[in-house]
């Protein structure tokens, strides 16, 4: 995503947990998960002129049990009226979008035991969490 985002002019900064804890999931899945919510933060802020065009990526632990990862852009931001829709199958708030992308990410995430929401930054932007649950050994394979 490094040259897409530098083709744009969009700066990605990350705020990375040092002991966040482990995951269990679909790697490849998860991955398609943070490659479209990157990829609509960079094109969210493709109108910016004003200001500078910045994606933050922060994971964190929530508790011993669930990991969050966030994405937040400084574009336009979405109406919050519509914050609720966006994850609709088929519905877009971008030209030639096929309304698909937040849809199969949420699915992807409620399969893993984790959830997708979205919302409006402070300033301007918009951020997208997720969570899923943590990995823990079982007891019972803790010596194997």
């Amino acid at each position: 995503m490094g040259d897409e985002a530098k083709g744009r002019s969009v700066i990605i900064r990350t705020r990375f947990a040092e002991d966040l804890s482990p995951v269990s999931g679909d790697r490849v899945q998860l991955q398609q998960v943070v490659l479209n919510l990157v990829m609509n933060g960079i094109e969210a802020m493709s109108s910016v002129a004003d200001r500078a065009r910045e994606l933050l990526i922060t994971t964190r632990n929530i508790d011993a049990d669930r990991v969050q990862v966030s994405i937040e852009d400084s574009g336009i931001g979405i109406d919050p009226q519509k914050l609720d829709k966006i994850f609709d199958s088929f519905y877009t708030t971008k030209p030639g979008g096929m309304g698909m992308g937040l849809s199969i990410s949420r699915s992807i995430l409620q399969a893993h035991g984790g959830r997708l929401w979205a919302a409006a930054n402070d300033g301007p932007g918009t951020a997208f969490h997720f969570a899923i649950p943590s990995y823990h050994e079982q007891e019972s394979n803790a010596g194997v």
